[in-house]
């Protein structure tokens, strides 16, 4: 099965990550910036001006990655010059905070993001509209395994090897991963990694109907293409169902107030956001795969872009 190709172009983009955010010329993950002229399908007009400059900060999620993609075709095709720049958890807040980027389009809360959401909120505008509701984050494994709690791995501590494959450190799901072993007094050992590492080490135990345990997330393709389910979590360290908001850096709004109204409106679920994460995957191309989806579902992002 090769299904970490939406991750893979993900980890190739990692090379480009930020050493700070104050790059006043950011990085585009994808290369060249296509403009308005470029993408002038459905009946949203290109914009006859270009509508500005805007730096979108992104980090290296399956999800994170297409949505950010598909903003940057739903704006370019509004005559918007948008960068991707691609970075950690962290220097994204630092990034907004600090006017260096115009914004990010994935906070999970309450609990996931709550961290950084007090650390920065005196100087980035969090919107309060969502556009994804009912998360899910823990502890998974395949439903092949005969365990269902968190309660119960360390009755299957050889099994695992003692081993919870984690993704990157800045991620809020490691952190929070960290918190349960100690809540639980789990005799295991998180190892800290990357999204497509973590998918490549569920694939190959999947395939093999090994034993295998992950830190992951919902919306993720994974669920769709592999039947996993979450470890039980009685003392509710993950935290209840989320949802996911966008922010900006202070005055993007006053600037740009057509972009912010459209985000306003804009609104997924796991049908849809799975169905971009696919087409995206089947392509082996972001930005490409968001072009293709957004012209098969042009009814749905003009209900976004009016």
């Amino acid at each position: 099965m090769n299904k970490s190709k939406l991750l893979m172009g993900g980890l190739l983009s990692s090379a480009l990550v930020l050493a700070a955010c104050g790059d006043d010329n950011g990085t585009n993950v994808n290369g060249d910036n296509n403009n308005a002229g470029n993408n002038n399908s459905g009946n949203n007009e290109a914009a006859e001006t270009t509508g500005g400059e805007i730096e979108i900060g992104l980090n290296n999620w399956a999800e994170n990655i297409a949505v950010s993609n598909m903003w940057k075709v739903l704006l370019e095709e509004q005559g918007f010059d948008v960068t991707l720049t691609m970075s950690e958890k962290a220097p994204i807040w630092t990034g907004i905070a600090n006017d260096d980027l115009d914004l990010a389009l994935e906070i999970w809360l309450p609990t996931t993001d709550q961290h950084l959401y007090e650390d920065f909120e005196d100087d980035i505008h969090l919107h309060d509209e969502t556009w994804f509701s009912g998360t899910g984050l823990g502890l998974v494994v395949p439903e092949y395994m005969d365990i269902d709690s968190i309660e119960e791995l360390n009755d299957h501590v050889d099994l695992f090897d003692g081993e919870i494959v984690g993704i990157d450190a800045g991620a809020s799901l490691t952190g929070l991963s960290e918190e349960a072993i100690e809540e639980y007094e789990l005799d295991y050992n998180l190892l800290v990694s990357s999204e497509p590492a973590m998918i490549a080490e569920l694939d190959s135990a999947y395939q093999a109907e090994e034993p295998v345990l992950v830190t992951l997330w919902n919306p993720h393709w994974t669920f769709s293409d592999y039947d996993l389910k979450y470890l039980e979590d009685p003392k509710n360290v993950f935290g209840e169902p989320e949802d996911i908001y966008y922010m900006s850096r202070q005055g993007f709004e006053d600037d740009h107030p057509e972009v912010i109204e459209w985000l306003n409106n804009w609104e997924m679920d796991d049908e849809t956001l799975g169905e971009l994460m696919s087409v995206i995957n089947d392509l082996d191309d972001e930005e490409e795969g968001a072009q293709q989806w957004v012209e098969d579902n042009r009814d749905l992002v003009d209900e976004w872009i009016q």
